[in-house]
């Protein structure tokens, strides 16, 4: 089985939402730390250690996120850690999402989800090209409906 992987631009993407997110906190200490008092220094170390940490995680993150369409199969895989790995049969598949927020979509990415009758078989594919994210539904679609009409 041979896994794809996503773009790598969706760490780009992840690490605006993650500047932005810790961004605020951090300068929010440093202006308290300059008018209130030198003790708000622990509250921008903490959050710019907690972003160091974030840049070292989702480059890996992004980079363990697979995908492989198997002849009866649909693979998704995730996680170095610990490992995801749902395996959804074509003939399970309900209907397929692909979705873009304005982020995303500033950097030319999608998101996939699959969705199937039990929620714990349900799949989410980020960070594929919308190109690529268009081909793959059509695809799972196709095969989902010639496994289902053979039940």
């Amino acid at each position: 089985m041979k896994l794809e992987s996503v773009s790598s631009k969706l760490v780009n993407a992840r690490m605006v939402v993650t500047s932005i997110t810790l961004g605020v906190p951090a300068l929010a200490g440093i202006v308290l730390v300059f008018t209130v008092s030198p003790w708000f220094w622990f509250l921008a170390g903490s959050v710019l250690l907690i972003f160091a940490w974030l840049l070292w995680l989702i480059p890996r993150q992004v980079r363990n996120i697979g995908y492989a369409t198997e002849d009866s199969d649909f693979v998704v895989r995730r996680g170095a850690l610990f490992r995801r790995l749902n395996v959804i049969p074509y003939g399970r598949i309900q209907f397929v999402d692909v979705s873009e927020g304005p982020l995303l979509r500033a950097f030319g990415l999608a998101t996939l989800q699959l969705h199937t009758a039990s929620a714990g078989t349900d799949a989410t594919v980020p960070g594929l090209t919308v190109e690529q994210a268009n081909v793959l539904r059509k695809r799972l679609v196709e095969r989902g409906a010639g496994q289902l009409s053979g039940l």
